[in-house]
């Protein structure tokens, strides 16, 4: 096991100088047999719900230093000390990509298989140092997060959406739909969720906005959150739901949970997949229609991609008003397209004027998120839903972003949202509900390019 004069390109340590092959390669299997020793040792120990992680945490660095002592590899402290918060990671925690997870700059984590492990960080994409040992080191940890839910992924099930403790969303697949894999996806939640003033901060919409949609959700519009793969919008679903009134009966329905309310009544619910008989399988749908008899003031669906959004349609047209849901889509009329499309998948039979009278009457507004080419993410359109003419729903745009303003000399978009100038038509019905839109939300600079006025 020597190669002498070849270098590792990875060092275990940021900054740290390259070690010959031969001392990594001897590190690794030092510390696989650590690793093993240790399961060896304790056993049972490792998840014994009684014990504090504490407790744990005792029990194997004991078992980490006495195995070091029956080792003969001289090591130095810094050697030492990785070595063992690895095994710490492999056997507590999550392995190499534990301390990605703990650095708070890091919204994105993707494994593609075990030698290459990208991360997003600040809308940008790059490839890490970080490696697993192999592919059954790779799957030792996905197996460790997904059965932390109940949820499983093997050969007969190879695709699941699972969380982690703080809210992360996970997806895995894995052989043989994943050619190279297994591929593993986690989506970054802050511990702490973003407030409006934080999206301000981040130029993801104007103070203006964040106090329109504010007034929007507290008079009980139904609002559709929009945008592509990646574009924020379970953050802003997440901020949006803040604005809800504490004494209301919130109902949250989700494929994995991932928002967190603040407030004191909410009732989390989540969707069940099949078991390894194929059966038990409790979908979305299931729950928006359990959720009406939950006595709820609102609900809201983490995503409609199904059948459910006829069944979300139909509880916002039945008393559910200040209802919020996200959609995949490209642009405002997209969506509406998206929710048409999806409610004619509930099998119904219904004619496609009755399904877009139903969306007319149900959706008030739809707030549509874009990633624009220098990884920010900003609202670019906020769109009244008017009501019909004929066959064709008119959409009516309240605030749209204005690229006009250009790009700087980094590359950064200098445009905003700005007003187009148009009062919406649901002022009135704020109002009845003591809500008033001030003039200020319409005024300063607009765009007067456009008049926003679209079929």
């Amino acid at each position: 096991m020597t190669v002498t004069g070849q270098w590792s390109q990875h060092p275990a340590t940021p900054g740290a100088s390259p070690r010959p092959v031969a001392r990594v390669q001897a590190l690794e299997d030092l510390r696989q047999k650590m690793h093993q020793f240790v399961v060896q040792e304790l056993g049972p120990l490792l998840y014994d719900q009684r014990l504090s992680e504490a407790e744990i945490r005792k029990q194997v660095e004991e078992q980490l230093h006495r195995a070091m002592a029956q080792e003969r590899l001289a090591l130095g402290s810094t050697e030492r000390q990785a070595l063992v918060q690895s095994v710490f990671d492999d056997i507590l925690g999550y392995g190499p990509i534990d301390r990605l997870l703990r650095d708070p700059n890091v919204s994105e984590i993707m494994v593609n298989g075990p030698e290459r492990v990208f991360i997003e960080r600040d809308g940008k994409i790059a490839l890490t140092d970080v490696r697993f040992v192999d592919e059954m080191h790779l799957r030792r940890i996905i197996d460790k997060i997904v059965s932390q839910v109940g949820r499983r992924v093997d050969e007969a099930t190879p695709m699941v959406d699972a969380r982690l403790p703080d809210g992360s969303r996970v997806n895995v697949i894995v052989h043989p739909l994943a050619i190279g894999g297994p591929f593993l996806t986690i989506r970054r939640f802050r511990a702490e969720p973003f407030t409006a003033q934080d999206l301000v901060g981040m130029a993801t919409m104007t103070d203006q906005v964040a106090r329109f949609t504010e007034l929007c959700v507290r008079g009980r519009l139904n609002v559709v959150v929009s945008g592509g793969t990646g574009t924020g919008k379970t953050t802003l679903l997440n901020v949006l739901s803040a604005f809800i009134p504490t004494d209301e009966r919130i109902v949250t329905i989700e494929d994995a949970k991932e928002l967190q309310l603040q407030q004191p009544h909410v009732l989390c619910l989540e969707a069940r997949p099949p078991n390894i008989e194929g059966r038990g399988e409790i979908r979305i749908r299931d729950l928006v229609r359990n959720s009406l008899r939950m006595r709820p003031d609102r609900i809201v669906v983490g995503e409609a991609r199904g059948a459910e959004a006829l069944d979300m349609l139909q509880a916002m047209n039945t008393g559910h008003d200040g209802s919020l849901t996200t959609v995949h889509s490209n642009a405002p009329r997209d969506t509406l397209s998206r929710i048409e499309t999806m409610a004619l998948m509930a099998g119904m039979d219904l004619p496609v004027k009755v399904i877009r009278e139903q969306m007319a009457s149900a959706l008030d507004l739809i707030v549509h998120l874009s990633r624009l080419r220098d990884g920010t993410r900003r609202v670019t359109h906020i769109s009244e839903v008017m009501g019909m003419e004929g066959d064709v729903i008119v959409l009516q745009d309240l605030y749209l972003y204005d690229y006009s303003m250009g790009i700087d000399a980094t590359g950064h978009f200098l445009g905003e949202l700005k007003s187009t100038g148009i009062r919406p038509g649901f002022s009135e019905r704020l109002a009845n509900y003591g809500v008033n839109l001030d003039h200020s939300l319409f005024q300063g600079e607009q765009l007067s390019h456009r008049t926003g006025m679209r079929r």
